[in-house]
């Protein structure tokens, strides 16, 4: 029987101490906050998309950074094998669209309850409000932790045969996620690639973008592209959102992940195909029928059943067909030019939001200094890694969060 102890107490955090305890391990889990599970009580806007129903090839292809290194511990433990352990712990679940997975009840806090029933269950022993300060080693093996009491101040050395550091990314940072995990890897002597905040709103130029604000689409097509190349960076079908500042939603997430690099470098092209369904030619036709029933209206006026009411003036204006213009007096190169506008709607992306407003962190411990089949430091023998605390990530659906059961999984499950 080893001694374990796990820095964090989130989502891989608690996978760990059950799996490690079930091992027949001692225990023994160290989270900073008053109470377990803090990112995890709001993700999924408060429902928890806890993982994604897809097949191994969605999990897989849905992984944006080092995809490669989590092969492994994907097989070790699938999402298939995530909704089998929480139906075991009792936890009722269902399957929404995009195959995503959330608690029956819409509570992220039944999640957080079913993992703490299980702890308890196992004689996991948890301190809250306890921060890890330090990671001891020697002769290139792990020895202990000294901690800190965040109530009393007071500071004491834990020992221990493993490590298992979870301690979350540097998003959501009122959560506990304040970057420890990469300042204990650098004290260990790992490369901690660059941290970017993912999954993460955008912001645009056009000022006219505000009057769309709380306006939300759905089923549109996204693509975000290269203005000097025309290299196509991501694209996706779905839902977004306008805000004050610029654009939000699933699809603009994801893509967010995809163009964290890109950005901090020159500004991007957002364009929106607002009716995929149909080609230039079937859109025109379908014009061509509202104008038709409309003909003596004026311009800014026609265009209700096509689009959110929001949306018009917007159109309006960047058509440069006078509003007033009467139907029938619009031309045909008038008309495709509002089909063009249409299909292919524009923005200028100058930007991302904060980590305050990142559902995860981009970048990490280096995997190339992890065993990709153990989650161990390649480093520091005994001290494993698991969760955002890796430089892996993936976009939106329950995939970050397979990610924390899998690598969290691994480690608990091959202590040294």
């Amino acid at each position: 029987m080893k001694k374990c102890l796990i820095a964090g107490g989130g989502a891989a955090g608690m996978m760990a101490a059950i799996t490690a305890a079930r091992n027949g391990n001692q225990v023994i889990l160290f989270e900073k906050n008053e109470k377990l599970g803090k990112k995890l009580f709001i993700t999924g806007k408060g429902r928890c998309n806890f993982t994604n129903a897809g097949d191994s090839e969605d999990i897989f292809n849905s992984v944006v950074t080092n995809r490669k290194f989590l092969y492994s511990a994907f097989n070790g433990f699938s999402n298939y094998d995530t909704m089998g352990f929480f139906d075991e712990l009792g936890l009722a679940f269902k399957i929404e669209r995009g195959n995503r997975v959330f608690p029956e009840s819409d509570h992220s806090s039944d999640v957080i309850g079913a993992l703490q029933r299980e702890m308890k269950k196992l004689s996991v022993e948890v301190h809250l409000n306890t921060e890890v300060v330090q990671v001891c080693h020697k002769d290139g093996r792990f020895t202990g932790l000294r901690v800190k009491d965040t109530v009393t101040g007071s500071k004491r050395m834990v020992q221990g045969n493993a490590l298992i550091i979870a301690t979350g990314g540097n998003s959501y940072q009122s959560t506990g996620s304040t970057g420890d995990g990469y300042r204990f890897a650098k004290e260990l002597g790992h490369e901690v690639t660059p941290i970017l905040p993912a999954l993460v709103p955008f912001i645009v130029k056009e000022e006219w973008e505000r009057e769309l604000q709380g306006l939300s689409l759905k089923n549109v097509a996204v693509t975000i592209s290269d203005p000097d190349t025309g290299k196509k960076i991501y694209s996706d079908f779905g839902e977004m959102l306008f805000t004050h500042f610029g654009v939000s939603g699933p699809t603009v997430l994801s893509a967010s992940s995809y163009a964290a690099k890109v950005i901090r470098q020159k500004n991007l092209l957002l364009t929106i195909d607002l009716k995929p369904a149909l080609d230039e030619a079937q859109l025109d036709e379908r014009v061509l029928r509202d104008f038709e029933e409309a003909k003596n209206k004026s311009f800014k006026n026609s265009l209700d059943k096509l689009l959110p009411k929001k949306l018009i003036p917007v159109v309006v204006e960047l058509s440069k067909i006078p509003p007033d213009k009467k139907i029938h007096e619009v031309t045909k190169q008038e008309r495709q030019r509002l089909v063009t506008l249409l299909k292919n709607f524009k923005l200028t992306l100058t930007g991302l939001r904060g980590f305050q407003e990142a559902i995860i962190t981009q970048g990490g411990v280096s995997v190339k200094e992890v065993n990709p089949a153990t989650m161990e430091s390649k480093l520091v023998s005994g001290v494993y890694f698991a969760g955002e605390v890796l430089d892996v990530d993936a976009v939106t659906g329950g995939f970050n969060l397979q990610i924390a059961w899998s690598t969290a999984y691994a480690a608990a499950a091959h202590l040294s």
